[in-house]
């Protein structure tokens, strides 16, 4: 399996963490050396594993963000 190399380049936000201490958050990551994309995944503590998650580009975050407003 190939090196998947990553940079948190912003944390945003911790939005839940279980009992053992991950942490599920929204960050800003590059992705292999790639701009930047916002992103929601589960997180050992110190960040030394990470769980599955989804990666967005700004338009689709512009479009959930559109899309949770109107749930309100």
């Amino acid at each position: 399996m190939a090196d998947i190399k990553f940079e948190i380049t912003k944390q945003i936000a911790v939005l839940s963490e279980s009992p053992k201490g991950w942490q599920k958050e929204l960050n800003l990551i590059s992705w292999n050396g790639r701009e930047p994309k916002y992103d929601i995944r589960d997180w050992a503590p110190n960040h030394e594993k990470m769980g599955k998650g989804v990666t967005l580009s700004n338009e689709e975050m512009d479009k959930l963000v559109e899309v949770l407003s109107t749930l309100k």
